[in-house]
C-alpha cells in the first residue's frame, strides 16, 4: 500500500513538473526552427530543420530601435543594473540586520516593522514619487537611477532575510567580542558575516531573480541607452512592423530569461537551505 501511494505522489510530482516546464520546451524547440515550419503548425513538435539562426538574429540583428542591434547590448545594460544593486542592497540589508538584532536601540521595533511595511507596498504606488526624486537629483533616465530605485524597493526584503538570520544568532558571541574589544565593524566583518553564506545566496537570488525581471520600473525610469532586457524584449515582441519572426521572439525569450534560470540551476539548493537556516524564521 505505500509503495502503491509513494508510486501516485511521484506520478502526480512528475505531472505537475511536465506542466510547469511546457511553456520552456515550446520555447526551446520553436526556438530553432525556420519560420515556416512554425507557420505550419504543430507548434510542440521537435524540429525538422534545426537552426540557431533566430538566436544569432535576436542577439545581434533583431530590430529593437532605430539600428537592428539585436539584444545585446540590452543584456549588458542588465547586467550593469543588476550587479550593483544587488550587491548594494544585499551589503545594505545585511548591515540593517545586523544592527536590529544584535545592536538594539530605542525604536528598532519601530523602524523594523516600517521597513517590513514596505515590502507590501504595490509597485504602481511608487512610481511618482521615484519619478519625482529621480528627476531632482538628476538620475532619471539612467542605469544609476534604475540601480537606485532597486536598492530602495528591495532594501525591506534584503532587511527581512537579515534580521530573522541573525535573530537565531547567539547573543552571547556578540558580548565576548566586545569584551575582547571588538567595535561595531569588527564584530560584523569578523563574526556574522563569515556565517552568513547561507542567507546572503537566498537573498541574491531573490534579488537578482526580481531585479531581472523587472518590467515596470525599466518601462518607466529608463531611456533607450539604459533600456534593460525586459523592455527591449517587449519592444521585439510588440513591433508592428515587419514579418512577425516567432522564432527570433521565441530565442529573445530563452536569452531572456538564461540569467535566472542559470542561477537557480546552479544554486538552488543554498537557496533551499537558507531558507531553512532561519530566512523565513522569526
Amino acid at each position: 500500500m505505500e509503495k502503491l501511494l509513494r508510486a501516485a505522489l511521484y506520478s502526480v510530482l512528475i505531472l505537475f513538473a511536465v506542466y510547469y516546464l511546457l511553456p520552456l520546451f515550446v520555447m526551446l524547440v520553436n526556438s530553432v526552427k525556420t519560420l515556416d515550419e512554425i507557420r505550419g503548425g504543430n507548434m510542440m513538435s521537435l524540429p525538422e530543420v534545426f537552426t540557431f539562426e533566430p538566436w544569432l538574429v535576436a542577439w545581434s540583428k533583431a530590430q529593437i530601435g532605430v539600428e537592428p542591434t539585436g539584444l545585446s547590448p540590452y543584456f549588458i545594460n542588465s547586467i550593469m543594473m543588476v550587479v550593483p544593486a544587488v550587491t548594494i542592497s544585499t551589503a545594505l540589508g545585511a548591515l540593517n540586520g545586523y544592527v536590529l538584532t544584535k545592536w538594539r536601540f530605542p525604536g528598532d521595533k519601530i523602524i523594523f516593522g516600517l521597513m517590513l511595511f514596505a515590502c507590501f507596498i504595490p509597485f504602481q504606488i511608487v512610481l511618482i514619487p521615484m519619478a519625482r526624486v529621480l528627476g531632482i537629483i538628476g538620475m532619471a533616465g539612467t542605469t544609476s537611477g534604475l540601480v537606485l530605485v532597486h536598492v530602495v524597493y528591495g532594501l525591506g526584503f534584503t532587511t527581512l532575510f537579515f534580521r530573522n538570520y541573525y535573530a537565531a544568532f547567539p547573543d552571547e558571541l556578540i558580548k565576548a567580542a566586545k569584551m575582547d574589544g571588538a567595535g561595531f565593524w569588527r564584530t560584523f566583518t569578523r563574526i556574522l558575516l563569515p556565517s552568513s553564506g547561507p542567507i546572503i545566496v537566498v537573498t541574491v537570488i531573490w534579488q537578482f531573480t526580481n531585479i531581472w525581471n523587472d518590467f515596470l520600473f525599466g518601462a518607466s525610469f529608463a531611456d533607450f541607452d539604459s533600456m534593460p532586457m525586459t523592455v527591449a524584449l517587449n519592444n521585439l515582441v510588440s513591433s508592428s512592423t515587419g514579418v512577425k519572426e516567432y522564432n527570433v521572439h521565441f530565442a529573445g525569450a530563452v536569452l531572456a530569461a538564461l540569467p535566472t534560470l542559470v542561477v537557480y540551476v546552479v544554486s538552488g539548493r543554498y537557496f533551499v537551505r537558507g531558507l531553512m537556516a532561519g530566512a523565513v524564521k522569526g
